[in-house]
This record gives C-alpha cells, sequence and structure tokens, in this order.
C-alpha cells in the first residue's frame, strides 16, 4: 500500500496485487468486500476521484461511501451528484469505507481511489452527563442585541441539555438536544410584565443522537433569528417588546448547573462530546483547556470519548434475519436489545419452546409490541405493551421467559407477564429479525413482514452478543445486514411534502397526507381548484360562488371568488369589508378621513389574479357638497387613494396613472369647463365624480383618503365597489411554431424536486418536442415521439427514465390535445386527454434533485433538431403559465396565436361542449354537456311518470400502471380530491320526490330530494359511523309545478348551492365518494345504509320533468336517450323526451307557468278563442314568408346539396356518443378513471 500526503491537499492510494494491474480487487470468494482507507487523524475531505485497476477489465461503476471517526459506528454519505471521476464536498472524517454497488459487466470490482482535503484542527471536551461549562460574565448580567453561537456536537443520548443561560426578569435562551432533535428557546421579554409574549421555541434536525457530528449556528439580531443545523436553516421572529437578551452571571455549557432556578425546565444535561465551541467569538473551550478564570469546568475532559456500542441494520423487510445458538444446558431465556424504526410492522424475535412443539413470538404490530404464545395452531395468548415505537427513536427491550412464566417491558414501562400452563424450555436457538427461507418448511414463517431497522445492545443470558463475530461467521447465521452502521434515515427532513401536507415515513419511503390543504398528490403538488372562473366556465359551470387558484401548483393557497358567468364574458368579483356608502365630514389633510380594505383574498394572492385577467375595473363612486379633490391655486391633491402597492394615486375614474383628472374631463362634461372634476367646482350642491378605475397594474384600491370635509356644509360621499376582472390571457396564450428549426427559450427551469408541465398542442407532424431544459447530465422532455405516442423523459442521476402514452388514434389530427407531464421524488407520471395515466415511482435510494444548467427551450431543441410544428397554448410549469405571445413576437418562425376557429377565446360551443376544428368551419362535440344542438346550448329534458327512473351504472374505477405499493399507502394518506358539481333543472307537484341520488360501493351516498312540504334537502353521507349532512337551502315549496333550477359544487368540506341564491354550507368531512356505483333520477329501490326520509322519497319516485342534468362530466338523461340498450343506462317505466325546460324558459327566466302536468281544464273560453286567433293569424304569416324565402333561395339549395350530403355523410357528434361513451366517462373531478 502506498500513502502518500502532500500538504495535506490530496492522498493517492494504489494496492499492488498478484492479479498483475495497480489497484484493489477483492476476492471472488470474499463475502465482505469494501475498501477501506485511513487517513491517520481526522481531516476535511473536499473530494475523492476513483479509476478502475490500471491495465486491467476491472472497475467500479457506483459504490457506497462511509465513514466514521473511530472504525467502528459508520455513517453513509449522501450527495446528489454521482459519485465518480471527482467529486467536491466537505467532510471531516478519518475513515472512508468504499463499497462497491456496480462492476464492470466483463470484468470484476476493481478500484484505484484518490482522496482531496486538508489539516482539521479542534478543541474538543467530553461531558459525561453530570458536568458543564460556566462561562461568567465580568459583571453581573450581560444585555446583548446580537448574539452568534457555533459548535460542533455529537451523542448517543437522544436528550440534553447543550447551552442554557436566564436572567432575573426572565429572559432566557436554552438549546437542548430532544428526543434526536434540537430545540431552541428564547425569550427576550419580562415574564412578570408581558408573560409568554416573547418566548419562541425553534425545532430543527432529526436523529442527531448518531454518534456523528452535526453543527448548530445560531445567529440572533433583536428579534430576528437565524437557527442553522446542518445546512437546514430555520428563520423565526420573537414576539413580545424588547430586542435585546439580558443573561444574569453565566452561561452554561453541556447543562444546567443549579436544578431549581426560575425558568430552568430542562431535565437531562448533555451526554457527548463538543467540539469548536464559540459565544460571541470567545472560544469556549480554549478558555477552558488553558484554566481561564472566566471558565469554571466542571468533570469536563479535552479528549472525546468513543461508546463502543455498535449497530446492525436489518436491510431487507422480507428476508433479514439473525440466528443466534443458544446453550444447550440452559433452562431460562433472557433477550435484551434496543431498536430503532420506522415501519409500523416487523418480526423482532421467534424462539422455539419444549421441543418445538409451541413457539414465543414477539411482533412489533401498528407501532405497539405483541408477545404471542402458540401453544398450537389454534391456541395462543398475546401480551401487548407499548405506544408508537415505530418513531425513530432508540426503544430497549427486555424478554424473559423462566418456569411458568414470560415477562415482557419495553423502555421504562413496568414489565407484563404471561403465566404459562408448563415449564418452559427453550430450544436450540434464537431468531432475530425474521425467518430463514430453509426453515419455512418447520414452521417458521414472517407473519407479517421481516423487522427492517437498526438493532444494538443484544444480550441473550446476561452475555452480550459479539457483532464482530457474527459478521466473521463465527457466531450464529444471519442474511442482509449491515454491520457497525445504523442505515435509518429521516425522509421528511426536509419536508417534501408542499403547501403543508404532513409527512410521515416508512423504512423506506414517505407519505404525504394532504387533507385539508386544497392540494393532491403524492408530494401535495396539484391543486385541486381551477385556476379562474374563465376555466370554471369551460367545465360548464354556471354563476356562482368557486375556490380558485390563479397560481396552481405555485405557492399560494386558493381563494374564492364569485363567478359571474354570462354569454358574453366571465367576471371575477372579490368583495372587501366595505362595499356600503361611507359619509364623511370634518376631516383636513391634517386630520384625514381614513379607510383601509381588507379583501377575500391576500395581496399576492390578488396580483396573480390580476395579472392573469385580460382586464380589471373597481368602480369607485364619489359624491361631494362643498369638498375639493384638489386644491383650486396649485392643484395639490386634498383626497387620493392608494394601489395594491400602497403606492398614492391621485387620478380617478377612467384616465391613466399621473393625470390628475376625473371622469368628466375625459368626456367633457365637467359643470365647470375650468375645472378637471366636477367635485373642484366647489358647489354647496351635490355633485358627482363617479368613475372606475382600469388601470390593472395599480388595482385593488387598498386605502381611500379624504381630507377636505372640515369647510362648514362641506360633506363627502363614497363607496368603493368590488374588484371585477374578466379573462384569463394565459387559458388561450399561444404561439405557432412553421419552421422546425425555430423554437421560443425561457429561463432555467427552477424544479429541483417537483415540476408539473401542462400544455395543449395541435399539428399534422408526425413528431417534434414540445420542451426540453438540459444539465450537465441531468435533463426533462417532453416531446410527440410518434404520430399517437407522447413521451415524458428525464434524469435526475439515476438514468433516464422514459413514460410513454400511446393513444389508440393518432394525435397529429389538428385537434387540441392535453398532455400533463409530473416529477417529484416520489413519482412520475404522464397523461394525455382522457387517457389512462402512466405512473412510474422513485426510487427510494435514488438521487432526488433535478439539476439543470440551460436555458428552457419550447418548441425545439438547443440542437435545432426534431423541432416541433404546430400550435402549444396554455403551456404552465409549477403554476407559472409561459407568455408564448410575448416571445413570439421576438423571434423567427414563430409567431404569436394560432389559426383556426376553435383556437379563439370566444365561446363558440356551450356548457362544456368541445369545438372540433373542420377544413371549412368547426363542429361542437356536445358529448360531456348535458345539452344538445349545433352549439351545445338545446335543452335535454325527460317527462317522468309514475314508477319510471333512469339509472346509470359506472365500472369500478382502477388505475393503470399503479403497483401494490402505491395502494398500500393509503394508511398513510388520504386523498383530499373531494368535488361534485351538479346541475339541473326540474319541474313538478309532486311531494316527497326523489329527484337524484349517487350511491357508491362502499355504502356511501348523496341524494337531491323534496321533502313533504315541498323544500329541497340535499342528503350526504360520506362516513357510515357518523348522521348524514343534510342542507335545506329554501324552505318554500318548490312542488308548485315551475320550472326551477338547481347546481351544487362541492369542493371538499365546502359546498356552494345555487338555487335563485347563493349559498355556502360546510360538511362535516371531506371525504370523497368512494368507487361510485350509480345515478339514479326518479324512483329508487330500498338500500341497505339509507335514511328513512330519503327512502320515502325514493320510494315515491319522480313525477314531472327533469331538464339537462348534469354529474361532473356526465349527461345521464341524454345518456337514457343515445344509448336505451346499453347495459350502463336502465330505463323504467314510461319516459317521453321533453322540450318542457325550453318551453318554460320561454315563459320565465325563472320558473315555468305555461304548460303544467296536471290535466285541469281551462274554463275561460275567451282566452282560448283569443288565443286561436292569434295562432293562425301567425301561420298564415309564417307561410307567406317561407314561400317567398323557398323561391328566392331554390336554385341555391340545389347548388348547395352535393356539399350538405358529403358533411351529412361524417358522422355527428351526438351519435358518436355511443362509440365513445367508455372513452369519455373519465370523470376529470375525482381524478380518476370511470370506464363506462
Amino acid at each position: 500500500v502506498r500513502i502518500k500526503h502532500v500538504r495535506f491537499l490530496f492522498l493517492t492510494l494504489v494496492i499492488q496485487s498478484h492479479f498483475g494491474g495497480g489497484g484493489w480487487a477483492p476476492e471472488r470468494t470474499d463475502r465482505l468486500r469494501w475498501l477501506q482507507v485511513d487517513l491517520r487523524e481526522r481531516v476535511e475531505v473536499t473530494a475523492v476521484a476513483t479509476q478502475g485497476r490500471f491495465g486491467s477489465p476491472d472497475w467500479v461503476t457506483s459504490y457506497m461511501l462511509l465513514y466514521s471517526d473511530t472504525g467502528r459506528a459508520w455513517k453513509q454519505f449522501r450527495q446528489e451528484d454521482n459519485i465518480g471521476v471527482t467529486n467536491i464536498f466537505f467532510l471531516l472524517t478519518r475513515f472512508l469505507r468504499f463499497l462497491p454497488v456496480d462492476w464492470s459487466p466483463g470484468g470484476w470490482m476493481g478500484l484505484r481511489v484518490e482522496v482531496y482535503g486538508c489539516a482539521y484542527k479542534s478543541d474538543v471536551a467530553d461531558f459525561n452527563g453530570r458536568s458543564s461549562l460556566l462561562y461568567r460574565f465580568n459583571q453581573k448580567s450581560t444585555s446583548t442585541v446580537k448574539d452568534v453561537i457555533s459548535l460542533r456536537f455529537k451523542s448517543q443520548r437522544g436528550d440534553g441539555v447543550l447551552v442554557h443561560g436566564e436572567g432575573q426578569r426572565g429572559d432566557y435562551i436554552t438549546l437542548e438536544l430532544h428526543k434526536g432533535r434540537l430545540a431552541l428557546h428564547i425569550n427576550l421579554d419580562d415574564v412578570k410584565m408581558h408573560p409568554s409574549s416573547g418566548h419562541v421555541s425553534v425545532f430543527l434536525g432529526s436523529l442527531l443522537d448518531d454518534q456523528h457530528w452535526h453543527s448548530v449556528l445560531i445567529e440572533r439580531f433583536n428579534k430576528q433569528i437565524n437557527f442553522t443545523v446542518d445546512r437546514l436553516t430555520k428563520h423565526v421572529r420573537t414576539g413580545g417588546l424588547d430586542d435585546s437578551l439580558e443573561v444574569d452571571y453565566e452561561l452554561s455549557f453541556g447543562g444546567i448547573p443549579l436544578p431549581g432556578k426560575p425558568g430552568t425546565f430542562l431535565r437531562k444535561n448533555f451526554h457527548g462530546c463538543m467540539e469548536n465551541l464559540y459565544y460571541n467569538g470567545v472560544n469556549i473551550i480554549d478558555l477552558a483547556k488553558r484554566r481561564k478564570p472566566q471558565i469554571y469546568s466542571g468533570n469536563v475532559t479535552f479528549t472525546c470519548s468513543e461508546p463502543q456500542l455498535v449497530s446492525a441494520t436489518f436491510l431487507s423487510s422480507s428476508s433479514s434475519f439473525l440466528s443466534l445458538p443458544l446453550d444447550a444446558a440452559t433452562e431460562t431465556l433472557s433477550v435484551t436489545f434496543q431498536f430503532r424504526t420506522w415501519n409500523r410492522e416487523g418480526m423482532l424475535l421467534s424462539a422455539w419452546l419444549r421441543r418445538e412443539s409451541e413457539r414465543l413470538l414477539l411482533l412489533l404490530v401498528h407501532g405497539q409490541l405483541r408477545l404471542t404464545h402458540h401453544r398450537s395452531a389454534l391456541q395462543s395468548s398475546d401480551i401487548v405493551i407499548g405506544q408508537a415505537l415505530s418513531d425513530g427513536q432508540w426503544h430497549t427491550v427486555s424478554i424473559s421467559v423462566g418456569g411458568f412464566q414470560v415477562s415482557l417491558s419495553v423502555d421504562d414501562e413496568p414489565p407484563s407477564t404471561m403465566q404459562l400452563k408448563d415449564i418452559a424450555q427453550p430450544e436450540r436457538s434464537v431468531l432475530i429479525g425474521g425467518c430463514p427461507s430453509v426453515l419455512t418448511n418447520q414452521g417458521c414463517r414472517n407473519p407479517t413482514l421481516a423487522y427492517q431497522g437498526c438493532m444494538r445492545s443484544v444480550i441473550i443470558n446476561n452475555q452480550p452478543i459479539n457483532f464482530n463475530l457474527v459478521q466473521q461467521g463465527l457466531l450464529g447465521n444471519y442474511s442482509k445486514l449491515q454491520f457497525d452502521i445504523c442505515g435509518i434515515r429521516d425522509r421528511c427532513l426536509p419536508n417534501y411534502c408542499e403547501h403543508d401536507g404532513e409527512c410521515s415515513q416508512s423504512w423506506n419511503t414517505l407519505f404525504c397526507d394532504c387533507s385539508g390543504t386544497g392540494y393532491t398528490g403524492a408530494t401535495c403538488h396539484n391543486s385541486i381548484f381551477e385556476p379562474s372562473c374563465e376555466a370554471h366556465r369551460l367545465t360548464g359551470s354556471a354563476s356562482g360562488f368557486f375556490s380558485i387558484d390563479p397560481d396552481g401548483s405555485g405557492p399560494l393557497k386558493s381563494t374564492v371568488v364569485y363567478c359571474n358567468i354570462t354569454d358574453d364574458k366571465v367576471w371575477t368579483v372579490v368583495n372587501h369589508n366595505s362595499t356600503e356608502m361611507v359619509r364623511v365630514q370634518g376631516s383636513s389633510l391634517q386630520k384625514p378621513h381614513v379607510m383601509k380594505f381588507n379583501y377575500s383574498t391576500s395581496l399576492e394572492q390578488l396580483r396573480t389574479l390580476v395579472g392573469r385577467s385580460e382586464q380589471c375595473q373597481q368602480e369607485v363612486v364619489y359624491l361631494c357638497r362643498k369638498s375639493r379633490l384638489f386644491n383650486t391655486w396649485d392643484g395639490t391633491p386634498l383626497s387620493w387613494w392608494l394601489d395594491r402597492a400602497g403606492e398614492r394615486r391621485t387620478y380617478w375614474g377612467g384616465f391613466l396613472p399621473g393625470v390628475q383628472q376625473c371622469a368628466c374631463s375625459l368626456d367633457e362634461n365637467c359643470i365647470d369647463m375650468n375645472h378637471f372634476c366636477n367635485c373642484d367646482a366647489d358647489h354647496s350642491s351635490w355633485e358627482n365624480d363617479t368613475g372606475v378605475l382600469s388601470y390593472k397594474e395599480h388595482l385593488p384600491v387598498t386605502e381611500i383618503l379624504v381630507g377636505d370635509t372640515n369647510r362648514s356644509g362641506s360633506e363627502a360621499i363614497y363607496r368603493v365597489g368590488s374588484l371585477h376582472c374578466y379573462g384569463d390571457r394565459f387559458l388561450w396564450n399561444a404561439a405557432s411554431f412553421y419552421q422546425e428549426s425555430s423554437y421560443l427559450h425561457f429561463p432555467m427551469l427552477q424544479a429541483e424536486l417537483s415540476i408539473d408541465i401542462s400544455l395543449y398542442f395541435k399539428t399534422t407532424a408526425p413528431s417534434g418536442v414540445f420542451l426540453e431544459n438540459l444539465g450537465a447530465k441531468d435533463f426533462i422532455r417532453v416531446e410527440l415521439s410518434a404520430p399517437s405516442v407522447v413521451t415524458f423523459t428525464f434524469d435526475v442521476g439515476n438514468g433516464p427514465v422514459v413514460l410513454m402514452v400511446k393513444s389508440h388514434v393518432p394525435l397529429n389530427d389538428k385537434q387540441w390535445h392535453y398532455v400533463r407531464a409530473e416529477r417529484n421524488v416520489k413519482e412520475a407520471s404522464l397523461q394525455v386527454d382522457q387517457l389512462p395515466l402512466r405512473f412510474l415511482e422513485a426510487p427510494s435510494e435514488g438521487h432526488t434533485h433535478l439539476q439543470l444548467n440551460s436555458q428552457l427551450f419550447i418548441g425545439g431543441t438547443a440542437s435545432r433538431q426534431r423541432g416541433f410544428l404546430g400550435c402549444i397554448r396554455s403551456l404552465s410549469i409549477n403554476g407559472m403559465t409561459l407568455d408564448l405571445e410575448e416571445r413570439a413576437k421576438m423571434t423567427p418562425g414563430v409567431s404569436s396565436g394560432c389559426p383556426g376557429h376553435c383556437s379563439s377565446q370566444n365561446s363558440l360551443c356551450h356548457n362544456r361542449g368541445k369545438c372540433i376544428e373542420k377544413s371549412s368551419g368547426y363542429v361542437c362535440d356536445c358529448t360531456h354537456s348535458a345539452y344538445g344542438g349545433p352549439n351545445c346550448k338545446k335543452e335535454v329534458s325527460m317527462s317522468f311518470e309514475s314508477g319510471s327512473s333512469v339509472t346509470y351504472t359506472f365500472q369500478e374505477p382502477f388505475s393503470v400502471m399503479r403497483n401494490h405499493s402505491r395502494q398500500s399507502s393509503a394508511i398513510f394518506a388520504q386523498s383530499s380530491n373531494s368535488r361534485e358539481s351538479i346541475a339541473f333543472s326540474f319541474l313538478t307537484t309532486q311531494t316527497p320526490a326523489m329527484l337524484l341520488t349517487v350511491n357508491t360501493y362502499h355504502q356511501q351516498y348523496m341524494a337531491i330530494i323534496l321533502a313533504h312540504n315541498g323544500s329541497l334537502q340535499i342528503w350526504y353521507r360520506l362516513n357510515r359511523e357518523k348522521e348524514p349532512d343534510i342542507f335545506t337551502p329554501t324552505s318554500l315549496n318548490l312542488a308548485n309545478g315551475e320550472l326551477h333550477r338547481v347546481q351544487i359544487h362541492r369542493e371538499g368540506r365546502d359546498m356552494y348551492i345555487d338555487k335563485d341564491t347563493n349559498l355556502k354550507y360546510s360538511l362535516s368531512t371531506d371525504k370523497e365518494l368512494i368507487t361510485i356505483r350509480s345515478l339514479t333520477l326518479g324512483k329508487v329501490t330500498g338500500r341497505a345504509g339509507v335514511d328513512e326520509e330519503v327512502l320515502q322519497a325514493g320510494s315515491r319516485g319522480f313525477i314531472g320533468c327533469l331538464s339537462s342534468v348534469q354529474f361532473n362530466h356526465l349527461a345521464p338523461l341524454k345518456a337514457a336517450i343515445l344509448n336505451r340498450g346499453s347495459s350502463l343506462v336502465s330505463v323504467l317505466g314510461n319516459l317521453v323526451e321533453s322540450n318542457c325546460g325550453e318551453l318554460a324558459d320561454k315563459s320565465s327566466s325563472r320558473s315555468f307557468r305555461g304548460k303544467k302536468l296536471t290535466n285541469a281544464a281551462q274554463s275561460d273560453s275567451a282566452v282560448i278563442g283569443g288565443l286561436i286567433a292569434a295562432v293562425v293569424l301567425i301561420t298564415l304569416c309564417a307561410v307567406a314568408v317561407m314561400t317567398r324565402f323557398l323561391y328566392r333561395h331554390r336554385n341555391e339549395r340545389t347548388q348547395q346539396m352535393a356539399s350538405v350530403k358529403e358533411k351529412d355523410h361524417q358522422p355527428r357528434p351526438e351519435l358518436r356518443y355511443r362509440a365513445e361513451l367508455d372513452l369519455h366517462g373519465a370523470m376529470r373531478d375525482s381524478r380518476k378513471e370511470y370506464f363506462i
């Protein structure tokens, strides 16, 4: 071995072996294959470089790097870059161990190693749990506004005080290790005057009791605190009034020397080592070593003692085990060990009793210990103790078997005992962790999972087990174990669950609980809400209150707005706290009237919403009497308002920024043309300067100030209206690529841990790249790789990952297609249109960070090859929509917008209808709409008679390309994607009545009924163990023969009901309707688990008219009409297709007063005669007009017959509903595939 040091900068290790080449290579028969390097002392390692053996086909392609100070307790080094030629990092250690993972396929393992680094010196102090260092101040107390404390520590104990100081008035600072985490407690206030107001506690780090060095840095300036542990930093701010920390007499390190002093609430002193301990630039340990008088050293030594505890890691949940022999002469059995794990299930120990006729089994079940004595296959008895033992902490377990008794204890709990019928006699061996496969025929089978975690301090019959002997094969037997290391890691630190999702974990993976966050997905990345009111319109929603999330998966939360959806525009309305008229008197510039406006959403959300809108406006009503807006002489503003950035604005309705004028000046109708505002005329009569503010970069108004109402008779009245915005400028933001070498470039993606990409495209080209971003090795790409295949490819350091979705029809058909690709630390997925989701889990031990270093290319690549030809629109990345149109204006080969009828923002197809381009026009596909007709605006109605019903049956949904591990995560995380959108019109005179009901395979249901008094009721039973949620939006009798429109929209717990008015209700749970079985309109036969009142309404059914029924993306009435023969649609009784909804709408916008369903005779013959005369007259006029029309267009109609026949030859979207029923039954709102 040749090891060379050069100025402590690097060392080179080369081993000459009998194989001929220079370098290290293990024997092929070696069970333990690693290369260990002793650097002789602790050094600062900054890089390593590896090569294969010289002149040999032996090399290593990947390896695991371990490090240790003692050569015993090892820890795995992790970093995001591949360990290859040269890797730069920072590591303080003495020993390095290289464990090959993959090597040359045509040779064997071979290594040459070079390690780069520098010398490292430190001052070390050892604390034994009863010792401390006291740093005494020169004066009685010290008061500081700035503190800096830095240190490094290591310990095997999970609790202990590292730093503590306190003052007489109640100030304190404490840094403690608590259950393997660091907690910083600071109080800056006088506890007598301001109890608890200035206290703050910060927790950081995890598993810090691993006997490895960890760095700590505390920086405080006034109330601002930066707390850093191992490069993870939290920024916090203390409360209270004071900025200074007052500490009396001394600051203690390693413990609290005088327990019982005020403010001392911590229990244990620190047990372990510290180094490089600095307080405000003072080296505390150096002063102690030199015995300076300001330092008191109590039982502290200055060399770090190394405990001899050795851990072993059980790597596999299916095949790890440790078999240890027992003395043949023993008649008792006692086993003690310590374990730590994240898994809630696992087998810890198994032992045979009485010549293998009985078995003792210790299991970890749901985080508890269960000791079972199996006397036979049918007879057993249990002991269950402990709680939450799968928390990653060390737990001590003791089992004692002797005579007629078995006892079990964990940690400090008292032991629990079990009585045996016969004397227990242990057999040959004890199994720890699992059962070997060779013993499965002898009855030893893992009842759950094998144990996966760490174990140490194993003592059997008072004899400590030497893991070194086990590792060398001199004691017992084992499989899938790693010695001298505890391989536990905290996958929830940092927390990869976004948007406040709650992280939990097992040994191999993490789980995110997104309940109540408004987000969904493996890491709570995806918003469950639409980004705008315009997007709600495209889903077929009518006006009402909706939750929108303008930045999608971005950091901002969702907000509730009112969406006013009209035929020509969609308005988003945001209210504030003061929309009433405000009267102002007695104000001046010295004492002005000030009103602040607090909106129903945050300013950040408003900024995003306004920026996404095409145009915004806000009306300001301003009435005045002897109250001016501007000074008559010099134009100084006497009143103004503040924009969203807090800037003063002096222009009023209609004018551009910077112009101190009002709307009357723009319209040239001010009452005095010498002034630019009516109020500046200073008349004693009431004048009006009402206007509309429409410069959206300044909206909304956040504050208004009125300053000229202090004169006699002076008065002003104002009202600032709600913020109104319309349009979504990103929804149709598009670019056309007409040269294969052209592309748009944007700044590099910021997507290290998670990214979602969504876009629409249409093309006639067979292939092309939508998006690409490259790094040194990593990359990400989304492309049309074939006419019917979309591919999502990326590499984060684990090798390329390819996800492909293949369509059954070509995608280059000049129609819009939707693509969504997502990648996070848990999984990757690809969705194309409504095709099944393609999904792939990320490796549990792989790299997680996507490291890019170049520009983002849209529509092409850096190599200018495989460019995209066609249109891309609505390209959104992590909630931020790229402005393709603006970038296309300055890029050759690309133009803004996209040609075609369906590319415009104007809605050509209504009520969820889909616009489809044709060679000379467009058609509307009304597949997902409850309406029909050319533009999906024609009502689809049915008349129900007694006993009639329509039932739509769903096939049970399933996810494609998902494995069982995905489903098993349900015990850790629960989906919050619970949404229903229901709309229909009805007309009836019957009560009670069943309008609509939905039931699931899990005995859940929701029902909409008319009660005995005719009131509308909505029933939700989402939890079988709880009472249903019942809502009555109106107590009026709706069974009055008039047409009523009902709209219901639920998102989680929130439900919005629009029945002539908008109402919001809250459910008791945000559960979803899991696995929907069927939807029924009309009569329902008895069902188990349905409440009595709903059963009564179901048995009566419905008599009357139902029109335009929509449930999410399903139109059951239309399905009943078009699919009478389908096995999924069941029609009972006499149903007649009707136009009752259309007739009712013609007679009244809200009610049907024309054609009633009853057969009451009309007795007023005069009215009848008048109606007949009117009908005859109208008919004669119509015949005359039609005759003239047919005569004039006879020739034109003849010429058009050929084209009409050709057009009619194409299948209409209404008729395609049958063929595409199973493909388009996907319910987008629940994000599951329903194949119907």
